[in-house]
Formats: structure tokens, sequence, C-alpha cells
């Protein structure tokens, strides 16, 4: 592979890891929803074709919802980043001297003063640019969000059904193929392996200890997964015995 071909892998692999968080976080849910709706089915006794249903329904229909939500919630911060920005660069026009005296505390507060003061000051504000975008940081406290709200909610979709899939997997290959393996057990193997995968991911994405990012995924998918399981035990007891 030439020094050309490792760049464009380079940075391919780099416009991936911009949507990381959404697909470890949308992958997080689909394998836990799903994995809950099929431990929940497997709870009441229900037959293998009913809990493909069930799961299927909720893989899509969940993954849709919660990729709506991203979308929207991207494309809102940017709108209100934007509304901001128009404020403040009215402010900077119109009412200068008060932006500049505000350029001037919020560094006097980082350590600023006397001439140093003044000439960052006096640099700032001689870009207009620049002196709004220091008060949308240091004023605000808003930063601007440089990934598209489609694609957020595109890759949250995708890793949503991707890794969600993975519980529903071998229930589809034994109906299809029917054998005397324990689905049940295979299954949350399965799903294991897919928790250990992204636990590991959400460790890249929040700079945290692998161990314990993997830990925390493959617990909170266990607990939903009994809390399912037990729920789907009760009522089938109420409504179907």
């Amino acid at each position: 592979m030439n020094e050309a071909q490792l760049h464009q892998e380079s940075k391919y692999f780099q416009k991936l890891q911009v949507y990381l968080r959404e697909f470890v976080y949308g992958g997080i849910d689909g394998a836990v929803t799903t994995f809950a709706v099929v431990a929940g089915g497997f709870g009441a006794d229900l037959n293998t074709g009913v809990i493909i249903i069930l799961g299927f329904a909720n893989l899509l229909a969940d993954g849709f919802s919660m990729s709506v939500g991203a979308y929207l919630s991207a494309k809102s911060d940017k709108e209100n980043y934007k509304k901001h920005e128009s404020i403040e660069y009215w402010e900077v026009e119109n009412l200068p001297d008060a932006e500049r005296k505000e350029i001037k505390a919020i560094y006097k507060a980082k350590g600023f003063e006397g001439d140093l003061l003044e000439k960052v000051v006096d640099q700032i504000t001689a870009n207009k640019d620049l002196w709004v975008a220091e008060m949308m940081k240091d004023e605000l406290n808003l930063m601007e969000e440089t990934k598209s709200p489609f694609k957020i909610g595109a890759a949250t979709f995708g890793s949503f059904l991707l890794v969600g899939f993975i519980p529903l997997l071998v229930y589809l290959w034994t109906f299809f193929n029917p054998s005397d393996i324990n689905i049940f057990a295979w299954t949350s193997i399965l799903t294991g392996l897919a928790f250990v995968v992204i636990g590991a991911l959400k460790s890249i994405v929040n700079q945290t200890s692998a161990l314990k990012s993997i830990a925390e995924t493959v617990g909170l998918g266990l607990l939903a997964a009994i809390v399912a399981y037990y729920v789907g035990d009760i009522l089938e007891n109420f409504f179907i015995k």
C-alpha cells in the first residue's frame, strides 16, 4: 500500500471517528432495547415467530424514533447557535463599546491586566468574526456544532439497526433452519460479545478505561434483560395462562 492510499484511508477513518459517538450510543440503545424485547418474550414463553415480529417492530420503530430525535436535537442546536450568533453580530455592530467592555471583563477574569489586557482586547475587537466567536464561546458558552444533523441521525439509525439486529440473529436463523440449540443462550452470548465491542468503542469516545466501559455496558444490557425477562414471566401468568 503506497503513501497516497494510506493517507486516503487515514482521512476516511478520521471522518468515521467524527460520528463514532452517535454510532456507539445508537448501538448501545439498539442492543439493549432489542435484547430486552427478546428476553421479555422468552420470559413470557412466546414462540420464536412472535419474538421475531416483536423484535423487528421494536428495532425499526425505536431506531427510527431515536434517529429522528438525534437529528432534531442536532438541528435545534445549530439553529440556536445561529440565532445567538446573529444577536452577537448585531450587538457588535450597534453596541461596540458595551461589547468591548464585556470582552475586557472576560479576559481580565482570565488573569490578563494592564497593557497586555488592552492589546488582547484591541486584537480581538479588530476582527468582527473573531470578536463574535469569542463572545459566543466565553460569554454564552456556546460552541458551533460542525457535524451534519442528517448524518448524526443516519449514524444513529444505522448503528441501532446493525447492533440491535444481533439479539434477533439466532432466532431468525433457527426459524428458517430448525435445530435443538438453546436459542436464548446463544442469543445472550452473541449479544454479550456485541456489548463488549460497543463498550470498548465507548471507552474511545469518552476517553475512559476500556474495562470499566465494557463492564458498564454489559451490566446495563444484563440488567435490562433481567427486568424484561421477569416482567414477561409475570405478565404471562396474568394474560396468557
